[in-house]
């Protein structure tokens, strides 16, 4: 357990663990560092501060991207990637400046339930 209750991140963790307790891993991280603010995982083989800095990077390539494309007036709310067995969700706050990453197995959890408890979290995390 790599968070304190006692900050937004570390509260806002505990309140994904509380409503996803089958979550395989969940971090909040900083887009301009990559630094992870507060993570867990239920699965030893995945460490969640690893996941935070390629995840940054995905988000920033994502931005790129956007930017060559020049889509004005849109921004990322989340970034789904389906792997065989699990779901990875990157869900960017209103500003931009933080997104919540999260690990579940996909025949655990409901994609839905897992995007509106991770948006129930960005008002703590502002």
């Amino acid at each position: 357990m790599a968070y304190s209750t006692n900050s937004p991140a570390g509260q806002a963790v505990q309140n994904i663990i509380n409503d996803l307790p089958q979550l395989v891993a969940v971090a909040i991280v900083e887009v301009s560092s990559g630094m992870c603010l507060a993570s867990h995982s239920n699965s030893p083989s995945l460490n969640p501060e690893t996941a935070a800095a390629y995840n940054t990077e995905v988000v920033k390539q994502k931005q790129k991207a956007m930017s060559a494309l020049k889509l004005t007036g849109e921004k990322i709310d989340d970034i789904l990637i389906t792997l065989t067995n699990q779901l990875h969700l990157i869900n960017l706050l209103d500003d931009g400046k933080k997104f919540i990453y999260l690990a579940v197995n996909s025949r655990d959890t409901n994609l839905a339930i897992a995007r509106d408890v991770l948006r129930q979290q960005s008002d703590l995390l502002k």
